[in-house]
């Protein structure tokens, strides 16, 4: 007796099931966001890590630079000269947000903290900065764009059409591994009834 071994067709169809989970895979990789991937890199902040950054604004004159990180009512100040971008060193700053003056703490060089008495209000707001460094005085001016309820609506829609995208893949790729499953085990049940019905004649 020849000794049994895969047919053509179901060694295409094995063949079929592998190219079906490796394309599955690599789409259902494709899919998920690049951070999911991989880990924060040096210095983002967990925020940034998922997607959602924190608000700034950046207020300017010809001698001083002023950026500013909102945290909830807490702001985290930047002080650099315009030139270089080094730290203002021994500078003294008064900060106005919304024609309300806003107390600042120095905590390094060029790094001062504020903290809000109320949250903004969503919308434009103005920003005023006054900064004394040795014989420099100077008027920063800028604006802060608050819209938070525009990122929180963003981020769900998102993510509900990425988990849909996956679903869809994952559901593909099991509907195929199931037909080559029924395709070999029937494959499999015929040979040997053809088998039996050789070995009794």
């Amino acid at each position: 007796m020849t000794p049994l071994g895969l047919s053509p067709l179901l060694k295409i169809t094995m063949k079929l099931s592998s190219t079906f989970s490796t394309l599955g895979l690599a789409l259902l990789l494709g899919l998920l966001p690049a951070t999911a991937l991989a880990g924060p890199g040096h210095g983002e902040s967990p925020a940034a890590a998922t997607g959602t950054a924190l608000p700034r604004f950046a207020a300017t004159s010809d001698l001083f630079e002023l950026v500013g990180v909102l945290d909830g009512q807490k702001i985290a100040l930047y002080l650099d000269h315009a030139g270089d971008n080094s730290p203002v060193k021994d500078a003294r700053l008064e900060l106005d947000i919304a024609g309300t003056s806003v107390p600042v703490t120095r905590v390094a060089e060029g790094e001062f903290q504020a903290t809000l008495a109320a949250p903004l209000a969503e919308g434009v707001s103005p920003v005023t900065a006054t900064v004394a460094a040795g014989t420099d005085t100077d008027l920063l001016a800028g604006e802060i764009d608050l819209h938070p309820a525009a990122h929180t609506d963003a981020a769900p829609a998102g993510l509900a059409r990425r988990t849909a995208l996956i679903a869809g893949v994952v559901a593909a790729v099991l509907l195929a591994l199931v037909a080559a499953w029924r395709l070999r085990r029937g494959r499999t049940a015929g040979m040997g009834n053809a088998q039996r019905v050789g070995g009794a004649a």
